[in-house]
């Protein structure tokens, strides 16, 4: 049976940590080792917004010291990311840099919404406990050293996603500041996360009751793994006795604290920081039971890393929740539901027709559905200005499990649907962080999106069925419709030349009173 080794290097604001994993061919993931040590970035960045030259020497020795160990286990493949606090640095591309050329080993900073759908990915992996817990109304709060992310679930489906910056690290570096006491730290918490709690409630709790939390964090789910035993489908807590530890902790010193909880005296602070704030935020939500199985980012690198290379076979629909939280963006936006509706089924028939002119893949496809959903999300903001407005709101607005990179081509690819495409020079005069081979990629998504919309810009949904096919120079599009298409097919004519510019191909409408085959929703 062969077996396969893999590592994941976690670069966090607290700590620094590699696992190591097995991979056997009977869809089994193993942990074999796991090593982590404490290295407190996060304070240089969240106060300095650099980090220390010793720190930069004490990481650098740390991951020269996990090529070794990735040496020793004779590791395969390894995957190593950092998060908020080299991503909030000024300096990240010099630092990552000085750390491949130190040490060997290829850093990569996650946007946020990239770490916690690795979290979230990590929650998944483990199996059965997942799934029973996502039956109900559940909430996935992802505790950072910078930021705390809220995912809210209703029987397995997406609902929304939302990120506060007031992460545990921040908070002590505040509380710091102010010479708080252990006995005051509820109360000074409190009012920290009571302006942030209080919107997101309004925003987008409202009268919604959430049964189970999933916690995800460096400072609970250790002590509370180790307390069930090291057996995650144990590791829930109830609120009567989540309550009853939180008043423990208040009672005693620091010192006492990490005695009673076998936790070093260092990490203390923070792990009261972390109780106070799930306690708060359980509170706010209704929650009854909160679940801490203990996974840690690293989880999520090797979940991710072994489903690409199909060694695991997930069940839960990731890509299902990616498109739950742009359809969700639309609602919020008040988005037109029956065009948004058209336009993702004939421009992805469009995509699926054409893959010998564009070659994209799956990833592609999933941008170009995305964009569809978000199409008109600016009207909201402007009637005039639809274009700009929508690409504004996108670029600030956080879509889980897409990079910062992935965002900014979907954001493009929804500003052009309205007028015409800029060519790359005019786009690094606009100051674009896009390569060549990403500008292309969106040049190719708009010029489908462009086609699509080109079908129903009157938004009347007039055609009911259309079958779309390439022949020689030509992609036939051949619509069946109960009414009259002369103003549909002259607005036609007038909205494909960039795809013929984009594909020498030039697209052709035709009409047929009944057709047989593909039609539009086949694509979806």
């Amino acid at each position: 049976m062969k077996i396969r080794t893999f590592a994941a290097i976690d670069v966090g604001s607290y700590e620094v940590a590699i696992k190591i994993f097995e991979f056997s061919v009977k869809n089994n993931m193993r942990e074999i080792d796991h090593i982590r040590l404490r290295l407190d970035l996060g304070s240089d960045t969240y106060s300095y917004g650099k980090i220390s030259n010793d720190k930069m020497d004490e990481l650098c020795r740390t991951l020269a010291e996990f090529q070794e160990i990735m040496n020793a286990y004779k590791v395969e493949a390894y995957r190593a990311y950092a998060t908020s606090a080299i991503r909030e640095t000024a300096n990240t591309t010099i630092i990552l840099a000085q750390i491949e050329q130190r040490t060997g080993i290829r850093l990569e900073v996650l946007s946020n919404s990239e770490q916690h759908f690795l979290d979230y990915k990590a929650a998944a992996s483990r199996g059965n406990s997942f799934r029973k817990i996502m039956e109900e109304k559940t909430a996935i709060v992802d505790i950072g050293g910078g930021s705390i992310q809220f995912s809210l679930f209703d029987k397995d489906a997406l609902v929304s996603t939302q990120n506060i910056r007031m992460g545990i690290l921040r908070i002590q570096e505040l509380l710091n500041h102010l010479n708080v006491r252990n006995s005051q730290l509820n109360i000074f918490i409190e009012e920290i996360l009571a302006a942030s709690l209080a919107s997101y409630k309004k925003l987008y709790l409202k009268d919604k009751e959430i049964k189970n939390i999933i916690i995800i964090d460096d400072y609970i789910s250790p002590w509370a793994l180790k307390r069930a035993g090291k057996n995650p489908e144990k590791a829930f807590i109830h609120m009567e006795d989540f309550e009853t530890i939180l008043q423990m902790m208040q009672k005693k010193s620091l010192v006492d604290i990490a005695q009673s909880m076998d936790i070093t005296e260092e990490k203390a602070p923070l792990v009261c920081i972390s109780t106070i704030v799930v306690h708060q935020i359980a509170r706010l939500m209704g929650a009854q039971l909160i679940w801490a199985p203990g996974v840690t980012l690293s989880d999520g690198i090797a979940y991710e890393y072994a489903e690409k290379k199909k060694l695991l076979t997930g069940e839960h629909n990731f890509e299902r929740d990616i498109i739950a939280c742009a359809a969700n963006i639309s609602k919020r936006y008040m988005g037109s539901r029956k065009h948004t509706e058209f336009l993702e089924g004939i421009s992805l028939s469009i995509f699926d027709s054409t893959k010998k002119l564009h070659g994209l893949g799956k990833r592609e496809r999933l941008y170009l559905q995305i964009a569809a959903l978000l199409y008109d999300c600016g009207k909201y903001i402007s009637l005039a200005n639809v274009g700009e407005t929508s690409y504004n709101i996108i670029m600030a607005t956080e879509i889980i499990g897409l990079s910062h990179l992935e965002r900014e081509i979907v954001a493009n690819i929804v500003r052009f649907i309205y007028g015409e495409f800029n060519y790359y020079r005019q786009w690094q005069e606009r100051g674009t962080t896009l390569d060549k081979s990403a500008y292309l990629l969106a040049a190719k998504l708009t010029a489908i999106l462009q086609l699509a919309n080109s079908l129903n810009m009157s938004q009347k949904q007039k055609i009911k069925d259309v079958r779309i096919f390439l022949k020689d120079h030509e992609l036939i599009l051949s619509v069946e419709s109960a009414e009259d298409l002369t103003l549909d097919k002259g607005l036609f004519q007038t909205r494909t030349e960039f795809f013929q510019e984009v594909f020498s191909v030039q697209p052709i409408i035709r009409m047929q009173k009944k057709l047989k085959g593909v039609g539009m929703k086949d694509g979806k």
